[in-house]
C-alpha cells in the first residue's frame, strides 16, 4: 500500500454507543495523517509558526464504506487529487484501511492556506511551497485554473 501516513490501532476513546468508530473519528485519523504528510515532506509545525500561516479547510466529506472496531488496526493514506498550480488550493483523498486490507472509508478534503494575522487565504513563501508540491498525487490528479476575477 502506496501513501501511508497513518498507522495505528483504534481506541476505546474513538467508539461510539454502536460499538464501532465514531463519525467524528474518522476524521481526527485524516487529519492526523495529513499533518504526518506535511512533516515528512519537511513543513514541520515550526516553519508554520515561523511564518504565522496554517492549513484551512472549506470542505470535508467522509463516505463510509465498512465498520471500523474498537483494537482495529487501520492504515490512512494521503494523495493530493487537486491543486492549483501556485499551491495556494487543494484537494486531498484519505482512505482508511482496514489491517485486512479492506477499504472502510473515503475522505475528501479541500483546502487553502491562512495568514493567521491577516485572517486572509494566501500561498505558502517558496521554499515552503516548494515542498508542499511534492505531496504525493493521485492517478486522477487535476491541476485547477483559478477562475478569472470579475
Amino acid at each position: 500500500m502506496d501513501n501511508v501516513f497513518y498507522d495505528g490501532q483504534v481506541l476505546w476513546s474513538q467508539i461510539d454507543a454502536n460499538m464501532h468508530l465514531r463519525h467524528s473519528a474518522y476524521s481526527d485519523f485524516a487529519a492526523q495523517a495529513r499533518l504526518n504528510l506535511l512533516e515528512q515532506l519537511g513543513l514541520k509545525p515550526s516553519a508554520f509558526s515561523k511564518y504565522k500561516l496554517g492549513p484551512i479547510l472549506f470542505r470535508e466529506e467522509t463516505i463510509y464504506l465498512r465498520e471500523i472496531s474498537l483494537n482495529e488496526h487501520i492504515k490512512v493514506t494521503c494523495e493530493m487529487n487537486k491543486c492549483r498550480a501556485d499551491g495556494s488550493r487543494w484537494s486531498i483523498r484519505h482512505e482508511i484501511y482496514k489491517a485486512d486490507g479492506i477499504k472502510a472509508a473515503i475522505i475528501n478534503v479541500d483546502g487553502a492556506w491562512i495568514d493567521m494575522v491577516q485572517r486572509k487565504l494566501t500561498t505558502l513563501p517558496d521554499e515552503l511551497n516548494h515542498l508542499f508540491l511534492l505531496t504525493p498525487r493521485s492517478h486522477d490528479f487535476v491541476e485547477e485554473i483559478p477562475k478569472p476575477k470579475a
